[in-house]
């Protein structure tokens, strides 16, 4: 089983007894993998990294920093989280800004996707403190 990193250190999510081994691809158990397996799976993940173009990588990251201020600008139930939104949003920013044309053919969608973003960001700043219509 895998561990996830939290900003308190690594967590080792307990397995649940009630169900049965995950089993992979090769028809292992979970955690029994021999390391020429764990070493092969290695090199196809790092061959097929190198494969795909930088800036489709950095565009998907771009992308995953959009729905992540969506994410705060839209809460379930909430008040929009504006400081959060705004760090993701300029964080998205660096990156489109920042590499321009770099990104290629990514290079429009993510501006739009960007503009689009920051109108909505001053949208709802602007609603947080503007005070209630008179009526």
């Amino acid at each position: 089983m895998s561990s996830l990193w939290t900003p308190s250190g690594d967590h080792v999510p307990e397995p649940d007894p009630t169900q049965p081994p995950e089993r992979v691809p090769n028809g292992t158990v979970d955690g029994d993998l021999d390391e020429a397996a764990i070493a092969a799976e290695m090199e196809r993940v790092r061959a097929e990294l190198s494969a795909t173009p930088v800036a489709d990588i950095v565009a998907n990251h771009a992308l995953g920093l959009w729905q992540l201020a969506v994410l705060h600008l839209t809460p379930e139930g909430g008040a929009p989280n504006l400081d959060e939104a705004g760090l993701a949003i300029d964080a998205m920013a660096s990156l489109v800004d920042g590499l321009g044309a770099r990104l290629g053919e990514n290079a429009e969608p993510l501006r739009e996707a960007l503009a689009q973003l920051r109108l909505a960001f001053v949208q709802l700043s602007t609603r947080s403190v503007s005070p209630p219509p008179n009526g």
